[in-house]
């Protein structure tokens, strides 16, 4: 089992210097990967709550905000050789499909195939209706946005009349450095998540799981395949990011479920927590090599 990290950066605390101390230390730890959370703006008000805190509030700090993604990678992915980069998750289904498709490709071709593309249908309603999309489709939407992206990402020319995107003859290159595309990982826990990852996946990625909650959702993934004739495959992706205060020892438990690949979260980016925390990953780093 390898080991990354989850971290959502965000200003104030997350400096230049800081993201880029941060990565170097990462990768000289021997940490597999680094994914980052995105949403492009934050409400007041939100008609559902975040589901990973208890106040149903992202923690942000005072005058901070989320840095974006895309660029955040590529400023990492500058400084770095080896260590991979995750999306966790791009709201795809509030993203124009052919910017995204352009994005991911430029950083998969500039870090030398060093990206996934974790992607989800998110939760923030307001998000989505500010980014000019509609809520209750948006299932929909992402389905069809992801062919738009594998088509382009592995077609000299595309045709495409959708519901949402049409065009003629585009072109798009560079094409992604891995094959046949940039792997699709696919987040959620409803049903329509599950059949998504089967049709589109190359792996599925569970948010706050415990071993037991990874158990469940294993079997409903596995269900998904069923459905559709099909088995998951050993190659096939299973990545999670642990509840803050997973022990240990847990690391086991989820080797056993046959995780292939655990990001416990950063949580706090203050200096002095960041090199506790970065201590702490250090050791589930070397304890991992035994599973």
């Amino acid at each position: 089992m390898k080991i990354g990290v989850f971290s959502t950066f965000m200003s104030p605390q997350a400096t230049p210097a800081m993201i880029r101390d941060f990565g170097r230390q990462a990768e000289d730890l021997g940490m597999e990967s680094i994914w980052m959370g995105e949403h492009v703006a934050l409400f007041d008000r939100n008609t559902y709550g975040y589901p990973s805190s208890k106040d149903g509030r992202i923690p942000v700090p005072p005058g901070g905000g989320m840095l974006d993604v895309t660029a955040t990678f590529g400023f990492l992915a500058s400084i770095t050789r080896n260590v991979r980069f995750g999306t966790g998750v791009a709201l795809v289904p509030q993203r124009n499909p052919i910017y995204t498709a352009k994005e991911m490709c430029t950083l998969d071709w500039l870090s030398d195939g060093r990206i996934d593309f974790g992607i989800g249908v998110g939760w923030n309603k307001e998000e989505v209706e500010a980014c000019g999309y509609g809520w209750h489709d948006r299932g929909a939407r992402c389905d069809e946005f992801l062919t738009v992206m594998q088509r382009l990402w592995t077609e000299e020319v595309v045709d495409f009349a959708g519901k949402w995107v049409k065009f003629e003859t585009l072109r798009m290159d560079p094409k992604p450095i891995q094959k046949p595309h940039i792997p699709i990982i696919v987040g959620g826990y409803a049903d329509a998540a599950f059949r998504r990852a089967v049709r589109f996946g190359s792996g599925w990625y569970g948010f706050n799981r415990d071993p037991a909650a990874t158990k469940e959702m294993l079997a409903k993934l596995d269900a998904a395949f069923a459905k559709e004739g099909k088995q998951r495959g050993p190659d096939y992706q299973i990545i999670i990011t642990p509840p803050p205060t997973m022990p240990i020892d847990a690391m086991q438990d989820y080797a056993a479920l046959g995780v292939h690949r655990l990001l416990p979260n950063l949580g706090s980016q203050r200096p002095e927590r960041v090199q506790e925390r970065m201590a702490e990953l250090g050791r589930l780093v070397k304890l991992a090599e035994r599973w």
